[in-house]
């Protein structure tokens, strides 16, 4: 994205508080939800809820039943029981549609319109939009309005579908992995525009493979793997809730023979130390000293929520 701080300043300028607090009114739930694709159950069962004024992230696996949970959310699909509802209301109503922006992680968008006739045409299918001039400053994309969206680069047509889920200043915005295919400080301008529209008193709901985004952005996450709900938290508390804990040293053992010992369940080389993932690391450290006395620069410290997830969603971790 393009100038960073303006398009930061405008998400801002509306601010209203901070993050939400933790029993905020529920604006889009899951009850029991269960879908299946022949064969295969994508959502067994599962509960969900999506609190006013929240950032909340959705993760887990491929295959997990992210896509899914989203799908019965915007209702682009019918739970095959349970129940659905954003504000009350069965997500597929027209009622409820109007209250949601969703930006999909694929799209297809007349090519020959420009940026601006895009903002311009999905702005009338809602009640009361920003102006096409606010959006297109929120998402970095003044300096293309003219442009058509086939001439764009991948990033910046990621940058049109974010400004069409805003457009309509709809309360509950759905972005499904909304960050793919830009650079680090333009996804960082993206981060500041999505924390601006939180405390402005949007709810979001955020789907991401870079687990670093769901952390600096999410006040709370749910881990779904194999169709159901592994784990909710904070991040903070999801790493923490997670077993085990980092440590990090230089030695003279090879990673090779560290994989082997059963207090290690993972181990990588990073910075001339090797770092291993431990659910005992006292009797790692222990073991580490004793079979090799000149081991040095030891660290131990919580998982990061990259670290937790793995953990989370081991094929042996604890429901």
């Amino acid at each position: 994205m393009t100038q960073h701080a303006a398009i930061a300043a405008t998400a801002t300028a509306a601010s209203t508080g901070n993050a939400a607090p933790a029993r905020a009114p529920a604006v889009a739930t899951l009850r029991g939800a269960r879908k299946a694709y022949g064969p295969i159950t994508a959502l067994q069962a599962i509960d969900l809820t999506v609190h006013a004024g929240e950032v909340l992230a959705v993760l887990g696996p491929n295959g997990a039943g992210k896509s899914t949970a989203l799908g019965l959310l915007t209702g682009r699909l019918a739970p095959d029981a349970g129940e659905a509802r954003v504000f009350g209301l069965d997500p597929r109503d027209d009622a409820a549609r109007r209250r949601i922006g969703v930006m999909q992680q694929e799209a297809r968008l007349p090519e020959t319109l420009t940026v601006a006739e895009l903002v311009a045409l999905w702005s009338g299918y809602y009640p009361d939009p920003r102006p096409v001039a606010e959006t297109l400053a929120l998402a970095g994309l003044t300096d293309l309005a003219k442009r058509p969206y086939q001439a764009l680069s991948g990033g910046q047509q990621r940058r049109v579908q974010f400004a069409l889920a805003i457009c309509g200043r709809a309360p509950l915005l759905f972005v499904d992995e909304p960050t793919t295919g830009l650079d680090i400080d333009a996804r960082r301008a993206f981060w500041d525009v999505l924390r601006g529209l939180r405390d402005a008193g949007t709810s979001l709901v955020l789907t991401t493979h870079y687990l670093e985004e769901a952390d600096a952005l999410a006040d709370r996450i749910v881990l779904i793997g194999g169709g159901r709900v592994l784990a909710e938290d904070s991040p903070a508390g999801l790493k923490a809730r997670s077993t085990g804990s980092r440590v990090a040293a230089r030695t003279a053992l090879a990673a090779a023979e560290l994989a082997t010992w059963p207090e290690v369940d993972a181990v990588e080389s990073a910075g001339g130390r090797l770092v291993m993932r431990s659910r005992a690391p006292d009797a790692l450290v222990r073991r580490l000293l004793a079979a090799d006395p000149g081991c040095t620069d030891f660290e131990v410290s919580a998982l990061s929520l990259e670290e937790a997830f793995v953990a989370l969603t081991r094929p042996d971790a604890a429901p």
